[in-house]
């Protein structure tokens, strides 16, 4: 595990850097540790950071980016380690190849940070006085803060409020890397209460690219939408509007508006026996999940809700290899009313915009993944 710990002077990083690497075991450290270390060795490097130190000079960002990731290359750093005071520019970030797991922003106001270092300074060292920390903070602000939003659209941020008690950050940051402490010992996570994350989306908004991002994390995935797309294949018809909405209907006149949450409800009452968070493909009517909250009053469920522009999603359509006549606005609109998914999609828990990378996109389900199972 391999984690990163940001903010002002003051916010924690140290105490908290050091009891995590007690509970997790692995190694904490700081820029400033790297340095002093490397500065005792008898090496041309050794050499270069202890007159660079000395000198008052500030290691360039390359430089600095170099020394680090050859530092974290040494065996005891493989199983990971809790870093802190890098990367501070987006430079250093930028150009950082280390496979960071989770950047943990300690968030707290300038004003208690300063307080919090004027009470356990008797004595200030020289970097310490008032007007050095003003300087440092206002360096964070112009920086760091960009640093965030770098790791935070990479879907690698947590901010997690400083002001708390030690404890109260500490079972924070363990449950943000899936992690509990109980009786002193660090467990992984287990969460306790059953769950149903149900994924809505307009044809082309990314419901079958969803469903195999979860997957590959080994979670069971029921596809509303198989029971009709069997049938079509089943009976060599071909994927149109016209014949899925025949199809539709016709299960909905034997079983209700709830027909496809009914037809697969025995699926996923067997999937939540053996697993905590179960993922629907493709929920669409209101009916549906009124009848999943009824029939399992004791299960939790959210609604995650893709959005992708128009065009976007029939330029995707158009691609597939199969069912690329399933789209346009006649079929939208069949979805939203006729199939009745507008009152689902706008009662979403959750809501990914789903207009750029799959890669991005896959970042934005990990933080809605996670924002569900630990909540």
């Amino acid at each position: 595990m391999k984690l990163v710990l940001i903010g002002i002077q003051g916010a924690g990083k140290s105490t908290q850097g050091n009891l995590l690497s007690k509970q997790l075991k692995i190694p904490y450290l700081s820029t400033g540790h790297i340095f002093r270390e490397i500065a005792k060795e008898k090496t041309s490097l050794g050499r270069y950071v202890k007159e660079t130190i000395n000198s008052g000079i500030l290691i360039p960002d390359e430089k600095t980016i170099a020394i680090v990731e050859e530092y974290l290359s040494r065996a005891e750093y493989q199983r990971g380690y809790i870093l802190d005071g890098f990367p501070r520019t987006m430079n250093q970030a930028g150009r950082f190849k280390n496979g960071i797991d989770r950047v943990i922003y300690l968030r707290i106001p300038d004003k208690d940070a300063l307080w919090r270092i004027a009470y356990r300074n008797d004595h200030a060292r020289a970097d310490e006085s008032l007007p050095a920390l003003k300087k440092r903070i206002e360096l964070f602000h112009r920086f760091t803060e960009p640093v965030l939003q770098f790791y935070e659209k990479k879907g690698k941020l947590v901010e997690i409020d400083g002001t708390q008690s030690i404890k109260e950050v500490n079972e924070e940051i363990l449950k943000c890397v899936g992690k509990q402490l109980i009786k002193n010992q660090i467990t992984a996570w287990k969460q306790k209460q059953k769950t149903i994350m149900a994924i809505v989306g307009l044809p082309g908004s990314g419901k079958t690219e969803a469903a195999n991002f979860f997957r590959a994390k080994k979670l069971p995935v029921i596809s509303f939408g198989k029971a009709i797309n069997d049938y079509v294949d089943q009976h060599h018809l071909p994927h149109t509007e016209t014949v899925h909405k025949e199809i539709r209907e016709g299960l909905r006149k034997k079983h209700g508006i709830a027909a496809l949450a009914i037809l697969n409800e025995t699926k996923i009452r067997q999937a939540l026996r053996n697993n905590q968070l179960v993922i629907i493909d493709g929920m669409r009517s209101w009916e549906e999940y009124l009848y999943l909250k009824k029939v399992l009053p004791k299960v939790r469920m959210f609604i995650v809700g893709l959005f992708v522009n128009k065009d976007i999603r029939s330029e995707r359509i158009a691609k597939r290899k199969e069912r690329a006549r399933l789209y346009g606005e006649r079929r939208d609109i069949d979805e939203l009313i006729g199939t009745n998914m507008g009152p689902t999609f706008s009662y979403a828990d959750y809501l990914i915009k789903n207009n750029f990378s799959l890669k991005e996109f896959f970042d934005k389900l990990e933080e809605v993944y996670r924002s569900i199972y630990f909540s």
